[in-house]
């Protein structure tokens, strides 16, 4: 039998202690990789935050920044900070046509709270959705629970998951509501912020109805700057009056009958002209193209919307 040569011999043996470096060494330098490729698969934690503080002073920042101290990795969205001051209906409105596009696990800190330092309760709410709700119990979760459904609701009163030694009566949002919807979305423990709540505070929110004459409705909000009539009427309720789209119909809004096409879009018409359209959220809305509505008629919300049915 012939030997292999020294040289075939060395060659051999440096070929085997090069496979147990690379099976040794090779998975330790590619786990950092590994863990860098997995972070960036695991979103970082999310508040959604929502106020009427609106943006001149300093407010928001405040409470952003007592959130980053307590989850630096934090990812803060902010839904709006210009809710009509002290509107619980228009943030209520907000809250159920955002929740949907977020996912389990969001956090949503929402402060519209003209009960500020009163006995309302600041409460966490988690939904049958797997949000939380960091708010006060003031109405603003009417309608998220009316259609998710609510899982459990704890009041705030731990003082370990708030801010400073001595809590502001009036900025309930820089020393209670930020630091716990910060705590809540780094994964701490929500139900110890304090003891369970059996219900929460709702609003009067009056549904739209339909009979033998027609729908009876009301304008609830505006359209931000650009003056569309946002109303309770769903568009399913709208279609039992029996319209298609290039009909013609005439609606009484704040005592003003208005004639106007039932169409897709606000191109449809000639400019400045009413129209009734299904808006992004499902419900009936009126609008003027490239104009105000709610300026052309004076309409300040809350106001009545009647609709007959055609034929009628």
């Amino acid at each position: 039998m012939r030997m292999p040569s020294p040289s075939s011999q060395q060659s051999a043996r440096i070929f085997c202690l090069w496979l147990v470096a690379a099976t040794v060494f090779l998975p330790l330098a590619a786990s950092p990789l590994r863990a860098q490729q997995q972070s960036a698969l695991q979103p970082p934690p999310t508040v959604v935050f929502m106020t009427d503080f609106g943006v001149v002073d300093d407010s928001v920042a405040l409470c952003k920044g007592v959130m980053y101290g307590i989850a630096p990795n934090l990812r803060i969205v902010d839904l709006t900070h210009q809710v009509n001051a002290f509107s619980i209906r228009d943030g209520a409105r907000f809250l159920f046509g955002a929740t949907p596009y977020f996912p389990a696990g969001t956090v949503f800190v929402v402060v519209v709270d003209p009960g500020v330092g009163s006995s309302r309760k600041p409460v966490v709410v988690k939904s049958k959705r797997g949000q939380f709700f960091v708010l006060p119990d003031n109405g603003l979760m009417t309608m998220v629970e009316d259609r998710d459904g609510i899982e459990a609701i704890h009041q705030i009163t731990n003082p370990d998951w708030m801010v400073g030694a001595r809590i502001s009566s009036t900025f309930h949002g820089r020393d209670i509501f930020s630091p716990v919807g910060a705590h809540i979305a780094r994964g701490d423990d929500w139900t110890q912020v304090g003891p369970t709540v059996n219900e929460l505070v709702r609003l009067d929110l009056k549904p739209a109805t339909v009979d033998d004459k027609g729908l009876t409705g009301e304008v609830i909000a505006l359209d931000g700057p650009f003056g569309n009539l946002i109303t309770n009427i769903g568009a399913d309720d709208f279609l039992k009056l029996g319209y298609s789209r290039g009909d013609k119909l005439k609606v009484t809004i704040a005592g003003h009958e208005v004639e106007m096409p039932f169409v897709r879009t606000f191109s449809d018409v000639p400019l400045k002209q009413p129209l009734l359209f299904i808006d992004s959220r499902g419900r009936a809305s009126f609008a003027l193209n490239q104009a105000s509505f709610a300026a052309a008629y004076g309409i300040d919300p809350p106001q009545p919307v009647f609709i007959p049915r055609k034929g009628h």
